[in-house]
């Protein structure tokens, strides 16, 4: 009988981390990032888990080049660290579609140096509507930097959504189509940065699946008229069909980010834990479930990758799937 990591790798191919900055429960927060000492910030407010992790990254550049030996748990609890100097009361957290020793060095790019390196970037400042945020655009930005400069990632392999009125706008349909057109491209031995920095939310769960009773939710700016991207949805289309030996690393910068999208174990920098646990509230059968309709979801938004890169009007060639920001 296959083993609950079997299950699980079977249902989920590719390697997926997702870092949060609070758990379900938790809000996360507007900062002065001008304090988290970041080379050259895009303005002085940002996400405070986005800059957080900034901090440590530029402070330590050998984690880039594969050649530090600072492990998970040190990369999290500095960024806790760093949000309790400013002021701030959220517990980074790190969860994952397989056990990881948080204890080893960290690591967001594949080990593959032929693989291509791709990042779909989003930030939502919710501009002209209630609960606008101030940040969300420079948290883009300079994780933009930090991919490109440090990460060598190329703008020719990136999509960013902002309600900036020069990028896509980060519609409903538009972020599950960067989220199709990633999926697609992605091959074995490539590297996935996904970033979300605007609201989220908590909605009623409409399947059973949550033992709390609430979907996690990331909160498009077009909600009042299409709805919230549930956790469902973020398993549907962006973590269960992407492809295997792909790395996804996702940096969630909003409230209630702590199991948004649904992956079966995690590590809470809380001081308390020491090591990567199964959670409790995974439910198998829904990732089952999953599975079963993921081909169909797949075939019914085929066109909408090319949709996104067609409608942007920022490249000319379809068929080489480049968005030239």
């Amino acid at each position: 009988m296959p083993s609950f990591a079997e299950k699980v790798a079977s249902q989920i191919p590719s390697e997926v981390r997702m870092i949060s900055g609070c758990h379900d429960a938790q809000t996360s927060a507007d900062a002065n990032i001008t304090s988290f000492q970041l080379p050259n910030p895009a303005g002085r407010a940002g996400g405070a888990c986005t800059a957080a992790l900034l901090q440590v990254l530029y402070d330590r550049p050998s984690i880039a080049a594969g050649n530090d030996n600072t492990s998970w748990v040190e990369v999290l609890r500095r960024m806790r660290e760093n949000l309790d100097e400013q002021g701030f009361e959220q517990v980074p957290q790190l969860s994952s579609s397989r056990i990881i020793d948080v204890n080893e060095r960290m690591t967001i790019v594949n080990d593959n140096p032929s693989g291509v390196k791709r990042a779909v970037l989003i930030g939502i400042n919710y501009v002209g509507q209630q609960g606008e945020l101030s940040g969300c655009h420079n948290d883009v930005k300079n994780i933009s930097s930090y991919l490109q400069q440090v990460q060598g990632f190329r703008p020719q392999n990136m999509i960013t959504l902002m309600d900036d009125g020069v990028h896509d706008n980060p519609t409903y349909d538009r972020i599950l189509q960067a989220f199709q057109w990633v999926v697609n491209e992605s091959q074995a031995g490539d590297t996935v940065w996904i970033h979300y920095s605007g609201h989220g939310g908590r909605v009623e769960d409409d399947n059973g699946d949550e033992d709390d009773g609430y979907d996690e939710t990331l909160i498009p700016v077009d909600f009042q008229r299409k709805g919230q991207i549930r956790d469902d949805d973020l398993l549907r289309y962006l973590v269960k069909p992407m492809r295997e030996a792909v790395l996804m690393t996702c940096l969630m910068d909003c409230c209630h980010s702590g199991t948004v999208l649904d992956l079966p174990y995690r590590f809470i920098a809380d001081g308390d834990h020491y090591q990567m646990e199964r959670n409790d509230d995974f439910d198998m059968d829904h990732l089952i479930e999953v599975a079963k309709i993921a081909a169909t979801v797949a075939a019914s938004l085929g066109g909408m990758a090319q949709s996104v890169i067609q409608s942007s009007g920022l490249v000319e060639e379809i068929d080489e799937c480049c968005v030239i920001l």
